[in-house]
């Protein structure tokens, strides 16, 4: 073999798998088959070579030649796609498909809106949106763009602040019926909280106080959940109270199922921010879903947005 066999197919098969470390995972992420994408790695392999990959039984790592082929091929590729955007563009409306990973309640109670809203918008542009509350690796995972709630340490990732997601204290009726309503901060100790397993410090509740006092208050209770979604169902099913995003529930207070509490005080905000793998930032198409997000935002409840 040549240089003339070092296609584009293969080297994004290799780049998926220096990236994901598994030849399983990529073939069924690319609907190969597995000898597929061994053979697309061993012909490429060939034409240039040298062993860019090594293999064991447990997981596939690069070489040192590999590494450095591998950074190479990010650039081409992206070149490649980009071109491919300005051609197209040059002819009609953007192209392609865009993935992009978001919170699970979140994506499921307003991202999917929007997202359809952009698709109506850009009928040539698609989508693979994946929720999930765990922080995801954006290169490992092959996805674009990452909507993200809480502080980012990431520094490797563009990042763009989308606003800031308000919280408040809420209940439903009837366990406040049948519990009582907490008048001070301090009140909440007494009763039961819904916490989340998968927010570090939930036993401990910060709220401002009308006099601009900060008030520190243990919070404990007999349920734990790691899903925003399940929070949201044990508030309206009466299992406890406790603070939440202004927009997981907006719903459910205008409609009396659940009711704010402790009005007078506030809980700190939590920033909403879009994390974008750089290489991909100069597409077209996620320039147009970038925009798009940060002027349509804004109008999700409890979302407060930079003043432009």
């Amino acid at each position: 073999m040549d240089k003339s066999d070092v296609t584009f197919e293969r080297m994004r098969t290799f780049v998926r798998v220096a990236e994901r470390g598994s030849l399983s995972a990529v073939a069924r992420e690319l609907g190969l088959g597995q000898s597929t994408v061994t053979r697309h790695l061993r012909e490429l392999e060939e034409a240039v070579g040298v062993p860019l990959l090594s293999r064991t039984t447990r997981r596939v790592t690069m070489t040192d030649e590999g590494s450095r082929y591998y950074a190479n091929s990010v650039q081409i590729l992206r070149l490649v796609e980009q071109a491919g955007d300005e051609a197209r563009g040059a002819r009609g409306a953007p192209a392609g498909t865009i993935r992009i990973s978001c919170t699970a309640a979140f994506g499921v109670l307003h991202l999917s809106r929007l997202i359809f809203a952009f698709q109506d918008r850009h009928p040539d542009i698609g989508i693979d949106l994946s929720l999930t509350d765990e922080r995801v690796d954006l290169i490992r995972e092959g996805v674009d763009v990452a909507l993200r709630l809480g502080p980012l340490t990431d520094s490797s990732m563009k990042l763009r602040v989308l606003g800031q997601s308000q919280r408040l204290m809420v209940a439903a009726p009837d366990y406040l019926a049948a519990h009582g309503t907490p008048a001070v901060a301090q009140d909440l100790s007494a009763h039961e909280g819904v916490r989340m397993s998968n927010v570090a410090g939930s036993d401990v509740l910060a709220l401002r106080g009308p006099d601009g006092e900060q008030h520190t208050v243990s919070f404990g209770g007999r349920l734990r959940v790691d899903h925003g979604l399940a929070a949201r169902a044990a508030f309206v099913a009466g299992r406890g109270l406790g603070p939440t995003h202004h927009w997981l529930v907006d719903d459910l207070l205008a409609d009396g199922r659940l009711v704010r509490i402790l009005r007078e005080y506030s809980l700190p905000p939590v920033p909403l921010s879009l994390l974008i793998v750089p290489e991909r930032a100069g597409i077209a198409r996620v320039r147009l879903l970038l925009d798009f997000l940060a002027e349509e935002i804004g109008g999700i409840p409890g979302i407060v947005t930079p003043r432009r």
